[in-house]
């Protein structure tokens, strides 16, 4: 095995051990949940499919093998049980991108500031120079310009209540109940891929 290899292998011991770990913790939540909807065993559902999904994704990049798991996508989410009338929503979005060139995310970073070439090219310093100067939206459409490359993104929105300034700052994620989604916007490679396999069957 080359030392090439060595990296993609202990990536893939590292992914089989967060199966294991996500496994545990679904299902520590099913024996302890609450209710028919506990969010907490919905939460333990999502990790576990996410792991599971990046093990199988590893495991075929690096041995060109495969997993009996199939992930469902789009349907797992408990009925909505919020307010007919929500007083205040919560937006709540998530974009993936790989850092594809790194040399021209510095670049970027580098014409915006002068501290982040006082950074010596730190690649995390270079970032937060990007979404310090561009709105989320404006990367997201120029995203190849800063050498960025598009991931998986999700957008949810839920009703919520109305908050005080500051209360949720410390933890903004925690207290997502996915019974108050009021409606999802999902965008992966993976749609497409089923996309292509739909087109392809009908031309057979």
């Amino acid at each position: 095995m080359s030392d090439a290899a060595q990296p993609a292998v202990a990536e893939v011991r590292a992914a089989v051990e967060a199966v294991k770990a996500a496994l545990d913790r679904h299902l520590a939540a099913v024996e302890n949940r609450t209710g028919e909807d506990d969010p907490a065993v919905h939460r333990a559902f999502e990790a576990l499919a996410s792991a599971a999904e990046a093990y199988d994704e590893l495991l075929y990049d690096t041995y060109d093998e495969v997993t009996p798991f199939e992930v469902p996508l789009g349907d797992t989410l408990p009925d909505y049980s919020g307010p007919a009338e929500p007083d205040a929503i919560s937006v709540l979005i998530r974009r993936d991108y790989t850092v594809a060139d790194p040399e021209r995310l510095r670049r970027q970073a580098e014409r915006l500031s002068e501290s982040a070439a006082a950074d010596g090219g730190d690649v995390g310093a270079a970032v937060g120079v990007l979404f310090g100067e561009y709105e989320p939206d404006e990367i997201a459409e120029r995203h190849s310009e800063f050498g960025l490359e598009e991931g998986d993104s999700t957008l949810w929105v839920t009703a919520a209540g109305p908050a005080e300034p500051g209360e949720w700052l410390s933890a903004p994620f925690d207290q997502v109940d996915p019974r108050h989604l009021l409606c999802r916007f999902d965008v992966s490679a993976v749609y497409d891929d089923e996309a292509d396999a739909d087109a392809l069957d009908r031309l057979a």
